[in-house]
């Protein structure tokens, strides 16, 4: 068996500029964010995102990395908006196609069957018609002749996901309650690359039951990169939760000046010295998960 594994530099050299790149998670839970400040790092540009988008979107828009997004929504939970993506949508600089969450869901799926499109209702009779009239719609051949929305598929050159626990050889294991959609956008993407707590012996798995957490196996992903802590800000449940107080100072630095110093703390920095600045391994295992 390949082993998989990893580490963040060797992940984005295989990123290009102009790639279309999913990432897995939601608003500010379970996102890989250690990957995403690794990317902020690098000198990649003209990137489309598809994303349930958290501070991964923000951060990515205030360092001018996204040409297009495909979103549902940018939020940081506990604060509706994510600021960097409200100054970057507002001031015109990045195309942007706004989909019903189902219709990202459904466009993911299609993509991972290798299908052009998926039938589905989600988006009918709303402003994404009016916003997108490149989207088509299409009658059922059958009785009914229901007239139903043509979601097209959403093929990723990459997909970039957060999971508790990886083994060497690409399987990986979510212990919090929702793994999202992040089976899909694995699915969808020519190449998959997961950021995880911990790796670990396969065997391991067993330990937490394998029946419901063994979300991505190996077949879907390729490469594995040890992370610890590497979800914060956003929770990773159970070990972590949503770091609110470090999203409040993130959704503050909106100015010039604020963005270079948060940058030069939390993003110019190697992994080591980020959990240093955000006050340690300790405070944020501490953090409790969020409940909703």
């Amino acid at each position: 068996m390949a082993d998989k594994r990893r580490t963040l530099p060797e992940v984005v050299a295989e990123l290009r500029d102009g790639m279309t790149i999913g990432i897995g998670g939601w608003g500010a839970r379970r996102k890989p964010m250690a990957l995403v400040r690794a990317i902020l790092r690098s000198p990649l540009r003209d990137l489309t995102i598809v994303s349930y988008g958290g501070p991964d979107v923000g951060l990515l828009c205030a360092a001018g990395k996204v040409r297009k997004l495909v979103f549902g929504f940018v939020s940081l939970d506990l604060i509706p908006l994510d600021p960097h993506f409200r100054a970057a949508r507002q001031a015109g600089a990045l195309q942007v196609m706004e989909l019903d969450e189902g219709m990202i869901q459904w466009g993911l799926r299609a993509a991972m069957l290798r299908l052009p499109f998926l039938p589905t209702r989600a988006g009918l009779a709303t402003d994404v018609e009016r916003l997108h009239p490149d989207l088509r719609t299409i009658a059922s051949p059958y009785a009914d002749g229901e007239r139903l929305l043509a979601m097209p598929a959403l093929p990723l050159d990459a997909a970039l996901v957060h999971a508790d626990h990886a083994d060497a050889r690409g399987n990986a294991q979510i212990l919090g309650p929702d793994p999202y959609f992040d089976d899909l956008f694995c699915g969808a993407a020519r190449t998959r690359y997961v950021t995880c707590e911990r790796i670990v012996p396969t065997e391991d798995f067993a330990a937490h039951g394998c029946l419901h957490t063994l979300v991505l196996d190996r077949g879907m992903v390729d490469a594995v990169v040890e992370a610890p802590l590497g979800a914060h800000p956003t929770a990773c449940t159970p070990a972590y939760g949503i770091d609110l107080e470090h999203l409040k100072a993130y959704g503050a630095a909106t100015t010039p000046e604020g963005w270079a110093d948060y940058r030069a703390r939390f993003v110019d920095v190697d992994p080591a010295a980020y959990l240093a600045a955000v006050g340690g391994a300790e405070r944020v295992r501490a953090i409790p998960p969020p409940i909703f």
